[in-house]
C-alpha cells in the first residue's frame, strides 16, 4: 500500500473507532478471513512471509479475535476463480501477483509489460510515488475491492525452459506458459515465443506432459514449487519485476469491527516493509539454491535486452496508453522515478 493510501484508510478508521463502541473480546466469537495463495507455505514463498508477518501482528490484537485461515496451493481455486470468490466476499483475502487483477481492471496490467522497470527499487518509487494509489482507485472503483499491500516477489521474472535458450533466434515458437493477460501475452509475442496462458497449478504437468516447453517466473517461486524438476534451464531476461499484492474484498473489509481496522492496518503496513525488505536476500539465495539443484543459467545479451526494451516501449507501452488513458500519466511518473 502507498503511504498516502495507509494514511487515508487509517484516518478513516480512526474517525469510524471514535464513533464505534468496542465490544469486549469475550461476548465475540472469532471473526474467520479466508486468506487465498497460489504458492506453498514455504520459506521460499514470498506470499506466505508477508501473510507470517502479518498475522503475527494480528493475533496480538486485543480489541478482537481473529481466526486467519490460510490456503495456500491453489486450495481455494484457480487463481482466476479466486479474484471472482474475492469480489464476492467468499473468500475475503487474496495474496497473488498484481497481474491476475489485471483480469477485472486491465489497467493494472501496465505492470507486467515487459521491461517498464529496471528494478524492485524502481518499482516501489513509482507505486510509493502515486501510482500505486491510482491503480488501487481504479480496482476499487471497477470491483469495490482494495489493495493492502503492495509488497515484492523474491527476484525478477525470467524464462525457465526444459532446454538451453539463449538469444531471441533460440525463444522463437517455444511454448511458454503465461498469465491470461493481454500484457503478459503481447510481451512473449514481441519475443516471438509462443505464449500459452494455462493455471499456475497445472504447470507442473503441463511442462511434463509437453503442453508447454517453458515458463516465467521469479526464482524463488521456481524453488518452492519444485519447477526445477521439469526445466533446466533459465534465459535470464530479467523482463518484469512484478509486485506481490494483498487485495481485500468489500465484504472481508466490512466484516471486521471499526474498532480493529486501524490495527489491520498497521499489520499490513508492517508486513509489507518486513517482505520488501526480505525480497532481495531471499531472491538471491533462491538462484544459488536453484544453481546447487542444477539448474543453468544463459544470461541475456545487453545488446538484445536493449534492441528488445525500445521495442517494448514503441509498441507495446505506448499502444496500452492510448488503449487505457488513464494510464498515459503513470507511464510518465514511472519514467520520472527511473534511475
Amino acid at each position: 500500500m502507498t503511504s498516502l493510501t495507509w494514511r487515508r484508510r487509517f484516518l478513516g478508521a480512526c474517525a469510524a473507532t471514535a464513533a464505534a463502541a468496542v465490544v469486549p473480546a469475550r461476548a465475540q466469537s472469532p471473526i474467520a478471513l479466508r486468506i487465498s495463495s497460489s504458492l506453498p507455505a514455504d520459506p521460499n514463498s514470498a506470499h506466505y512471509i508477508w501473510y507470517q508477518r502479518f498475522s503475527e501482528a494480528v493475533s496480538k490484537l486485543a480489541q478482537v479475535k481473529l481466526d486467519l485461515q490460510y490456503f495456500p496451493n491453489s486450495q481455494l481455486g484457480k487463481e482466476a476463480d479466486v479474484v471472482q470468490q474475492v469480489k464476492i466476499g467468499s473468500i475475503d483475502l487474496m495474496l497473488t501477483g498484481s497481474s491476475i487483477w489485471a483480469t477485472v481492471a486491465p489497467e493494472i496490467g501496465m505492470l507486467d509489460l515487459g521491461y517498464l522497470f529496471d528494478g524492485y527499487a524502481h518499482v516501489f518509487k513509482a507505486l510509493d510515488g502515486g501510482v500505486g494509489e491510482r491503480l488501487s482507485q481504479i480496482l476499487q472503483e471497477r470491483t469495490k475491492c482494495t489493495v493492502l499491500a503492495w509488497g515484492s516477489h523474491f527476484g525478477a521474472r525470467s524464462v525457465y525452459t526444459k532446454n538451453p535458450v539463449n538469444n531471441l533466434a533460440e525463444v522463437k515458437g517455444v511454448k511458454l506458459r503465461v498469465l491470461p493477460t493481454t500484457a503478459f501475452i503481447d510481451t512473449f509475442k514481441l519475443l516471438g515465443a509462443i505464449p500459452t496462458p494455462i493455471p499456475f497449478n497445472e504447470l507442473y504437468t503441463a511442462l511434463q506432459t509437453g503442453v508447454v516447453d517453458g515458463f516465467e517466473h521469479d526464482p524463488s517461486t521456481v524453488l518452492s514449487t519444485k519447477l526445477y524438476e521439469v526445466s533446466k534451464h533459465c534465459w535470464l531476461t530479467e523482463h518484469l519485476f512484478p509486485p506481490m499484492v494483498a487485495v481485500i474484498g468489500k465484504r472481508g473489509w466490512d466484516k471486521l469491527p471499526a474498532s480493529v481496522q486501524p490495527a489491520i492496518l498497521r499489520a499490513d503496513a508492517d508486513a509489507t516493509a518486513f517482505q520488501r525488505a526480505q525480497a532481495v536476500e531471499h531472491g538471491k539465495q533462491a538462484i544459488e539454491a536453484l544453481k546447487r539443484l542444477g539448474l543453468t543459467y544463459h544470461p541475456m545479451a545487453k545488446g538484445e535486452r536493449d534492441q528488445v526494451r525500445r521495442d517494448m516501449e514503441a509498441k507495446l507501452w505506448a499502444a496500452f496508453s492510448a488503449q487505457y488513458p488513464a494510464t498515459k500519466p503513470l507511464f510518465d511518473a514511472v519514467a520520472k522515478h527511473r534511475g
